[in-house]
């Protein structure tokens, strides 16, 4: 029987990744537990060539599937799709098999039209929000869908979600996912699938807010929960880097019964992952909502402490662990650099990609690539940074941000490969340190003047413990052969 191009996301559906893509893998599984996450469904990865097939057009076919599965949503929430007074609003995201943190594009609150927003301003009594809402919709869709932030959205609103779905499938071929599969060797894959979910409101009101939290820490490996919240936002506030979030303690402090609930669901879902999982969740009028679930990007050392800590309480083998080191990450592991403490501070900012590199200071993304093609080392500065930097941010050989936190895209990109990364050190800076020599300490969060790398050589239990795992005569083309050989020469 052949699987449908639609499927709705209530536990279910087929647990084929390749298929539903991550996000949409991701939510259905999470449903399959019964955990609170707003209902959806899924426009399968092979959707994505039929559409670029079809120059770029939707099959009527898919079409009249998306309307079925639209009508299922407005049953299980009890709203209607464009109509008011409280109309069914969606978000539509994109979900490739392999994670690709903010590569592909997103539209929020999709379903809104002045008239009713209007409605919605009546209903709820809250003009703010409403208004707030229309904004965030507008500013969205317009720059993701039609190309200019200030262009207004279809009136019609399933024109509207037509168009989206459209723009979706469209990001798949962007530069940005381009350079990001090229880096990882990843070729090019079989497109990205379509989730269509219900949206739930972070901005609603003081008990709102969203944030991205993780089982452990992705930087250094220590098992407590770690992440980052925003009062009174929607996801894109904090993962895109724009606005610096607080810390996920701020979450406690806001809402203890919620923090605890979610500190349970973050453990029930790594022992069903069975590794660290980074968790997009929203709180709409205090009520706590999983949004998105996946395997976290995480630093080298980070990534042994996790493998070894995960041996030791019986979640995984030793070859399982082994397995979950990269070449990549065994070649930072192998180099261990960090900065001269005693120099002089230009910057400080929380680390977030930790290890430590010299570049010379650049601030616009162009400038940046072509000085890394002529053999610079390159520090990359910026405001914040947006997916469309993530060329620049492969050929630097550091990042840092004036604004945004630890669980911004730009933060998880540079964990994932591995270049040392420093956010949230003010405004102004960019404009300051232009041109300069600098060193970047992503472990301190510091930004030095001059040339002040050091080598570090320091035993880490993790991965003595990691390499006791490996047995005897290890091959030269294994990933862990480069950090094997450094060990030797250091005499460990």
């Amino acid at each position: 029987m052949n699987t449908p191009a639609v499927l709705a996301l209530d536990g279910t559906a087929p647990a084929d990744r390749e298929l539903l893509g991550g996000k949409a893998y991701s939510v259905n599984r999470m449903r399959s537990l019964g955990l609170p996450v707003p209902p959806a469904f899924v426009i399968t990865t092979p959707v994505c060539a039929q559409f670029r097939e079809a120059g770029g057009q939707l099959p009527e076919h898919i079409w009249d599937d998306v309307l079925a599965q639209l009508r299922g949503l407005e049953q299980e929430t009890g709203k209607v799709f464009g109509a008011g007074p409280f109309p069914l609003l969606v978000s539509v995201r994109s979900g490739a098999a392999q994670s690709m943190p903010g590569m592909m594009d997103t539209v929020l609150n999709l379903g809104l039209t002045r008239e009713l927003t209007a409605q919605l301003a009546e209903a709820t009594g809250d003009h703010d929000w409403a208004r707030d809402t229309w904004e965030r919709f507008c500013a969205g869709y317009g720059d993701i869908v039609l190309g200019d932030a200030t262009a207004p959205p279809p009136t019609d609103p399933y024109d509207q979600l037509r168009e989206a779905i459209g723009a979706v499938f469209c990001s798949w071929t962007n530069e940005r996912v381009t350079a990001y599969r090229r880096h990882h060797g990843l070729g090019e894959g079989g497109g990205t699938a379509v989730t269509v979910q219900a949206m739930v409101f972070g901005n609603r009101d003081d008990r709102s807010g969203t944030g991205v939290v993780f089982s452990r820490d992705p930087a250094t490996g220590a098992p407590e929960l770690f992440g980052e919240w925003l009062a009174r936002a929607q996801g894109e506030d904090v993962v895109s880097g724009e606005r610096t979030p607080e810390s996920i303690d701020c979450f406690r402090t806001h809402s203890p019964q919620l923090h605890a609930e979610l500190g349970a669901i973050s453990k029930t879902l790594e022992n069903e992952h069975r590794d660290l999982v980074d968790i997009e969740f929203t709180v709409e009028s205090g009520t706590l909502y999983m949004l998105q679930c996946r395997s976290g990007k995480r630093s080298a050392r980070a990534a042994v402490r996790i493998a070894v800590d995960l041996v030791r309480e019986g979640l995984i083998g030793r070859d399982d662990a082994i397995s979950r080191i990269s070449a990549e990450q065994a070649k930072a592991l192998s180099q261990n650099n960090s900065a001269d403490t005693a120099a002089d501070v230009l910057a400080s900012g929380t680390g977030a990609g930790p290890g430590a590199a010299v570049g010379v200071v650049y601030t616009d993304t162009d400038d940046a690539c072509a000085a890394a093609a002529r053999g610079e080392h390159v520090v990359l500065v910026r405001p914040s940074t947006s997916p469309a930097d993530v060329p620049a941010m492969f050929d630097s050989v550091a990042v840092v941000t004036e604004v945004g936190g630890t669980t911004s895209h730009a933060a998880l990109v540079c964990r994932e490969i591995g270049v040392p990364c420093v956010v949230g050190c003010g405004t102004g800076l960019a404009d300051t340190l232009t041109g300069q020599t600098v060193t970047v300490d992503g472990s301190t969060g510091k930004v030095y003047a001059g040339d002040v790398l050091s080598a570090e050589e320091s035993v880490d239990e993790y991965v003595e413990e990691l390499m006791s795992y490996l047995p005897a005569g290890v091959p030269p083309e294994h990933p862990l052969a480069e950090l094997i050989t450094a060990r030797t020469l250091q005499g460990a």
